[in-house]
Formats: structure tokens, C-alpha cells, sequence
């Protein structure tokens, strides 16, 4: 089967890891320890869960959500975001939690074949009739068993204040040359057109991924994602010069500072627009979250539209090497119950419920307008570090991007090193 989802419908029926020796020196892992409800609770044992939602919502979030999992003791063990990602293929091959945060997709089939997944086959026979087929295609790895539970899911998209915009008299661009003239106006008006930040590394994958899509079309950027196209194509060297020349209209020194703080500016009315996950929400006052809107990244190229997203897939999986099987197993049926989903969907504006029995009739206008854009997509892609090889991603596209971000003029060059290391890996 394919690793990646590519039918319209993937959600439509919506409308890390753990604290290993390795990491004890570089992160501040927070560990939160559920009481068991009774002593025969207690007797089953515990049931680790390795994550990275070290924001403050998310994590709350997960809190709220093993706290009504009552049958088993739970122990969750937090680690900063990026550490998470850097490091989980260390991880998973050293002493994971049972349970760990993870992707749909292409990063959730990696790992499953290289044996360091459970299969959860006999879960998805209890929890199954709550998704949609191709959320169970994008749980399913390369042997056609199931490896992946997912929770939430949320889109990217270029995100604004409305009374903001409503005041300057801006309006959604349609075209590539509307949003550079919407730019042009916002920098007469004093605003920085467009917030960005990656310090992180990732944030910027977003900006490639939507520019090679809307240039290129969806069946080429999964493609060049799996090694099969040429970085040294002309069709990739046209995303990079298109994106060069949005540079201008880009948050300066966006090298320093991270996609919270970006997303601080853009509540702050500093900044004009921000293409970034709908979880931008989170860094904005509860009060003032009535005020977000969004439009859909416009069209470059005719021949594709608006076609293709990104609208990744957050869940979870149970490490090969998990001390407790059946409990995490157990764990996995809870978090992939619509009424688990319902609490995490309250905590969280920029987040969606994966179940197509999740209630959404508590939905904000935001998370009815996100759960809309995706049904209408065409195309679902997962975002650039999990739509390709994590090595590919960690140690190739987020140096390269950044090394474009600092210095956009050494386009060729850039392209060059890229496809002789994607060679190098893809071979291997």
C-alpha cells in the first residue's frame, strides 16, 4: 500500500517519547502519575507514556484526557517537542515508555518496519467503526496491519485577526499576485506582512511544502518525499525562487525565534498573516480567539488550484519493547474513544477530533471553519518531516531550510547538496 493518504475523503467523518539516560541532561522531563481508582487497578500495574506535548495547552490537554482512563495507573513522561523528534529513533531502540506521541503515515510505516512498533491490529477491531477507512489507511503500515491510533488532527493554513483586517479593509488573497500586493499594502501600513519563525527547524517545511504543491501539484511533492524526484529539478528550483520572493515581505531574523512568538505578533496585530498549523490558536488569549480567521494558501499554478494541504495527524503507538502490552492496549481503545477525543478538542482550539463520532457540535466557528477546509481539500498531505525518511527530514531538510531562511541566494548550490544526501540515505 502507499505510505501516504491520498483521498479526499481522509476527514471527512471529522466535519517523544519517554525520559531516557540519553536525554535526562537536556530536557526537564514533567512526570505526571494518575492514581489507581482500586487496588486490583493497581495490581495490573503502570502504563508509561512517552510524549512531546510540552506546550502548555497540549499538555494540559493529554493530562485531562488519562485522567479518566481509570483501569490502569498512568505515568506520563514529557519531553520538549523538538528534543522529541531529534532523538526517537535513539529512543525507541533504547528503553521506551509503552506508549509514545507519534505521526500518521509515512513516520508512523518507518518505524513499523523497522520492528519497533507493536502491532494493534486487535485494537482497531474494537475502535474501527469510529474512523473513517482512510484514517485507517493512514494507521496502517507497508504489511497491512495497524500501528497507529489517531486523536487529533488540525490544518495549516494562513491565519489572521479579522477585526485587524476588517479595519485596514484587507481581503483574502486568491492568487499569488493578490498576496504579494495584500503584502506590499500591509508594509505601507506599518505591519510586517508575514509572521515566521524556525528557530525550531520544522516551521518553515510548512512554507515548502504549501509553495511545491500549489507549483508543482500533490503527486510530485509526495514523490520528490519518498526520494523518487531529483532535488536538482527545475520544478523544485522554481519553489525555492517563488519563495525568495516572498522573502521581503517575511518576519525578519526569523532564524531567532520560535513559531510561539511569531504566533505572539500576529495576536499582538504586529503581524499581518501566519501560514502555520491551526494550533496558532494557542498562543492567543482565550478572549480574543473569536478573532481568528483563515484562508487557504492561494493558487500559483492554474493547473492544480487550491487543491492540496497539509493536515497532519497526531495519535499514538505502543513501543516493540513496551514492559506493559495489554495496558497500553488498553490505553490505546481510551484515546481512541470519541468521548477521550471530545476533552482534548475543548482544551485545545487548534486541535480536531479524529472519530467521526466525536461530538462537534461544541466546536468554535475556528475549528467548524478547519474541519471544512479539509473535507474540501482534494488532496491530504501529513507535513514535509512526515511525509519523508526522518533521517532525510532531521538531518537534511532542517539544516538545508534554515541554510535557505539565512542566506535565499545560493539556490543551486543549496539544491545540489540536498539531492546528494537524499542519494546517500535513500540508498542505503
Amino acid at each position: 500500500m502507499s505510505p501516504h493518504v491520498t483521498r479526499r475523503d481522509l476527514l471527512l467523518g471529522a466535519a517523544a517519547f519517554g525520559v531516557p539516560a540519553i536525554l535526562a541532561g537536556c530536557s526537564n522531563p514533567a512526570t505526571r502519575t494518575t492514581a489507581p481508582t482500586s487496588t486490583a487497578a493497581a495490581g495490573r500495574g503502570v502504563v508509561t507514556i512517552g510524549s512531546n506535548a510540552s506546550d502548555e495547552i497540549p499538555k494540559k490537554s493529554l493530562d485531562e484526557v488519562t485522567k479518566a482512563f481509570t483501569s490502569h495507573d498512568v505515568k506520563i513522561n514529557t519531553v520538549d517537542h523538538n528534543t522529541f523528534q531529534e532523538n526517537i529513533n535513539r529512543y525507541l531502540r533504547g528503553t521506551p515508555d509503552d506508549v509514545f506521541t507519534w505521526f500518521a503515515g509515512y513516520r508512523m510505516q518507518f518505524f513499523a518496519a523497522q520492528g519497533l512498533a507493536t502491532d494493534i491490529s486487535d485494537v482497531w477491531t474494537e475502535i474501527g467503526g469510529d474512523y473513517t477507512d482512510a484514517f485507517k489507511a493512514a494507521s496502517t503500515g507497508a504489511d497491512g496491519k495497524q500501528y497507529f491510533v489517531p486523536f487529533t488532527y488540525y490544518p495549516w493554513a494562513v491565519f489572521y485577526r479579522k477585526s485587524l483586517w476588517q479595519e485596514k479593509g484587507y481581503t483574502p488573497p486568491a492568487t499569488l499576485d493578490d498576496l504579494v500586493a495584500l503584502a506590499k499594502k500591509m508594509k505601507a501600513d506599518g505591519l510586517v506582512p508575514i509572521a515566521f519563525a524556525d528557530k525550531d527547524g520544522w516551521p518553515a517545511m510548512g512554507t515548502f511544502d504549501i509553495l511545491n504543491m500549489r507549483i508543482n501539484g500533490y503527486d510530485f511533492h509526495i514523490n520528490l518525499m519518498a526520494g523518487q524526484e531529483a532535488w536538482t529539478d527545475p520544478k523544485v528550483k522554481q519553489v525555492f525562487d517563488t519563495w525568495r520572493g516572498l522573502m521581503d515581505y517575511h518576519q525578519p531574523a526569523a532564524l531567532g525565534r520560535t513559531w510561539q512568538e511569531a504566533g505572539q505578533s500576529l495576536a499582538q496585530k504586529k503581524t499581518g498573516m501566519y501560514l502555520l498549523g491551526m494550533f496558532v490558536a494557542q498562543q492567543f488569549p482565550e478572549a480574543d480567539r473569536g478573532d481568528i480567521d483563515f484562508f487557504t494558501f492561494p493558487e500559483v499554478n492554474p493547473q492544480f488550484g487550491t487543491d492540496s494541504i497539509d493536515a497532519p495527524i497526531d495519535g499514538y503507538m505502543i513501543s516493540s519493547k513496551a514492559k506493559n502490552v495489554e495496558g497500553a492496549k488498553q490505553l490505546l481503545k481510551h484515546l481512541g474513544q470519541a468521548s477521550s477525543q471530545n476533552i482534548a478538542t475543548k482544551l485545545d482550539p487548534g486541535t480536531l477530533a479524529a472519530s467521526s463520532k466525536a461530538d462537534t457540535s461544541g466546536y468554535s466557528d475556528l475549528q467548524k471553519r478547519g474541519a471544512e477546509l479539509v473535507s474540501q481539500a482534494k488532496h491530504i498531505a501529513q507535513f514535509l518531516d512526515r511525509d519523508t525518511r526522518p533521517d532525510f527530514a532531521s538531518t537534511v531538510m532542517i539544516p538545508s531550510l534554515q541554510r535557505f531562511v539565512g542566506k535565499p541566494n545560493d539556490i543551486d548550490g543549496l539544491l545540489k547538496d540536498i539531492e546528494k544526501q537524499k542519494v546517500n540515505i535513500f540508498t542505503s
